[in-house]
This record gives C-alpha cells, sequence and structure tokens, in this order.
C-alpha cells in the first residue's frame, strides 16, 4: 500500500512527538511492505514566525492532497500577546472548518500497568473502556458573532453559541454508528435544562435512536457526566456531546488515564483526509528536552492506520506494542512512580519499535528509510 501522510508537527513538544510517530509508521511500512511518505508543512505558532499567519494556504493544499494528516501541538505564551487571530490556536480551528473534521473521536483506555499513575483509586478505574465522539466544527469556538464591544459606555463581550439541525444530526449518527460495534449503550451529554441548543441537541439524538433501537441511549447533564467520569466511568460506552463540551471533558477523562500524554484523538472529514492528534498541548516548559510523552501521538498514528487506511492489523499491532512496553515498566516522566526510572521520549520511541518489529531489527528501518 502507498499513502501520504501529511505532518504538522506545530509549536513545543508536537515537533518532538509528530518525530517519534513517524518512526514507528516507518516501523510498521518496513514490518508490513506499505510505502509511507510524509510531506512537512507549517501550523500555529511555527507557521506565524515563518508565514505571518497560523494556517499558511500552502499547508492546507499539502494537507488536502494528503491521504490522511498527523498533528503534533499548537501554542504556547510566545503568541499570547498576540490579537485572536493570529493565535496559533485559530490555525486549529481553521483547519478543522477547511478539512470539514466534523467528528473529534477520543477513546478513552486505563491500561492495567498504569492504574498506580491516576489519581483515582484503582478500583474505580480499574477495566475503563469508553470513546467520546464530540462535534468539532459548530458550537461556541465557531459561533458569531464573538468579540468584545462597548454596551452603554462600558466594555462587553459575546461568543455566540450556534448550531444546525443538520450538524447535530451527523455527529450523533457517528456516535450510534461507533456504539454499534462496542457495547451499544450511548449517553448523549447536554445542558439541556438552561440551553436551548441542548434542547434541540435532545430532540435529534431521540430521533436518532428510534432509527437505531438496538442501541440503548440516555441523555446526562454535563455537569452530572463531570462528576460520574470520576465516580464510576466504567459506566460509560458511548459518550457524545456538543464542542466546548467534548473538549472540557476529555481532559478530564485523560486523568482517569494518568496523564494527557496518554490520550489520542482521531479527527473525522466528511469528504477529506482526516487528522490525528494527541489530546496534550505543547507544554512549552519541557519542549526540547526529550521529557514529553510521546504515547498519544504513537497511537493517533494506530488510529490513522485504522481509521483512514483500513489496515486494521497494523494498528493492533502498534498499540500491543505500546500495551507490551507499559507491561514492562518502562514509564515516561509523566506517569513514572518513584520506584520507576523515567525514560526519555526517544528511548520510549525506541522500546514501542523493538516491541513491533518481531526481530529487532531496528537497523532495517533505518536502512530502508535513509
Amino acid at each position: 500500500m502507498k499513502k501520504s501522510i501529511a505532518v504538522l508537527r506545530g509549536d513545543g513538544i508536537g515537533k518532538e512527538v509528530t518525530k517519534g510517530a513517524i518512526e514507528v509508521l516507518k516501523a510498521v511500512a518496513v514490518q508490513y511492505n506499505h510505502e509511507f511518505t510524509f510531506q512537512h508543512a507549517l501550523i500555529g505558532g511555527a507557521a506565524l514566525d515563518a508565514e505571518g499567519t497560523p494556517l499558511p494556504a500552502e499547508t492546507l493544499e499539502v494537507c488536502k492532497k494528503s491521504d490522511a494528516v498527523l498533528l503534533g501541538a499548537v501554542g504556547g505564551p510566545k503568541w499570547d500577546v498576540n490579537p485572536p487571530h493570529l493565535r496559533p490556536e485559530k490555525g486549529l480551528l481553521q483547519i478543522r472548518k477547511e478539512l470539514n473534521l466534523y467528528a473529534n473521536v477520543r477513546p478513552v483506555t486505563c491500561y492495567n500497568s498504569l492504574l498506580d499513575s491516576s489519581p483515582l483509586k484503582k478500583e474505580i478505574i480499574e477495566n475503563v473502556d469508553f470513546v467520546i465522539v464530540r462535534e468539532l466544527t459548530g458550537g461556541l469556538y465557531f459561533g458569531k458573532p464573538s468579540g468584545r464591544k462597548i454596551d452603554n459606555g462600558e466594555e462587553a463581550v459575546v461568543d455566540t453559541l450556534s448550531y444546525k439541525r443538520s450538524e447535530m444530526k451527523r455527529i450523533i449518527e457517528k456516535a450510534f454508528e461507533m456504539a454499534r460495534s462496542r457495547r451499544k449503550k450511548i449517553t448523549s451529554v447536554d445542558k439541556a435544562n438552561v440551553l436551548e441548543s441542548s434542547r434541540m441537541w435532545r430532540e435529534v439524538a431521540e430521533e436518532v435512536a428510534k432509527d437505531n433501537s438496538d442501541i440503548m441511549l440516555e441523555h446526562m447533564l454535563v455537569d452530572n457526566a463531570a462528576m460520574q467520569l470520576i465516580r464510576n466511568p466504567r459506566q460509560f460506552d458511548v459518550i457524545v456531546t456538543e464542542n466546548m463540551f467534548g473538549d472540557i471533558l476529555s481532559d478530564e477523562a485523560s486523568m482517569l488515564t494518568g496523564s494527557l500524554g496518554m490520550l489520542p484523538s482521531a479527527s473525522l472529514s466528511t469528504d477529506g483526509p482526516s487528522l490525528y492528534e494527541p489530546i496534550h498541548g505543547s507544554a512549552p516548559d519541557i519542549a526540547g528536552k526529550n521529557l514529553a510523552n510521546p504515547i498519544a501521538t504513537i497511537l493517533s498514528a494506530a488510529m490513522l492506520l485504522r481509521l483512514s487506511f483500513g489496515l486494521e492489523e497494523e494498528a493492533t499491532a502498534v498499540e500491543r506494542a505500546v500495551e507490551q512496553v507499559l507491561d514492562a515498566g518502562y514509564r515516561t516522566a509523566d506517569v513514572a512512580s518513584v520506584q520507576k526510572r523515567a525514560v526519555t521520549t526517544g528511548e520510549m520511541v525506541e522500546r514501542i519499535k523493538e516491541a513491533l518489529i518481531e526481530d529487532g531489527a531496528i537497523s532495517n528501518i533505518m536502512e530502508a528509510y535513509a
């Protein structure tokens, strides 16, 4: 199989973790006789510094011509004083719109070997396995008007939460589709006791449920959902919710696994390449220090193999390699306990490659891609 992958390293640790994921993808290519090509392009703060815009036209063109997109992270204090349209995060929002990345899929799996890394009790997080399906191109992050104004001589601000019924329906249908291959339970999260948008969301969820009677649907207010994620996370199978709620809840869910550095994500497109990225940020405080956890990005690459390329065996092999390395006791600093020595970003990548390649012949990878 020949496939092209656009790589948007972004800022901070994005450069390090994408490098590790690329090395693992190259190992997969050698092991399974595929050919992956990688085209690098700028986004976020790096693009602002080089091109004066967080999403250059060239980057968008590279992505549209690729079969999938791998992204690191964007942002950092260097650009915090920039006006809104010149913030690194603006590039991320723009690419979601431009590529029609409507569905963000974030699996949450608690590895047995990392149960002690979570701040929660073992008996609460053991066997946790659910997916958060987040609407990605609507809601508060994209609504207009948005900005500051003067109201009767006083500074005021407005952000608009806006959704079309069709936007709600397509993300809820995606959640039902995913639930059918899992435990057939959906928790739809909203704030229907306060927000009109949530009342429509709940109506649409009920409409979709009528055509999917084999799937159990429950509704949960977002404040209760935040509590239940900590109280009893095993009750969840597929959580579906709107943009901002999904953003917040998925970051909360990362603490079940012990670190933001463990959670991958896929942003699925309606009609073009999908985008894969870790859910963590650019972590400028550790950038360039070889300390970042590459696992979330490597697992995002596994999702890329499965969802964009249809390579189930290869994706499973990567996920199994990650689990084997964790079972062997290797940890980066974010999930290392006082009893275990923390390994570097590079060493973690090497260990995963060794676990992936049956004969451990890493030199073959380097020769193939020299």
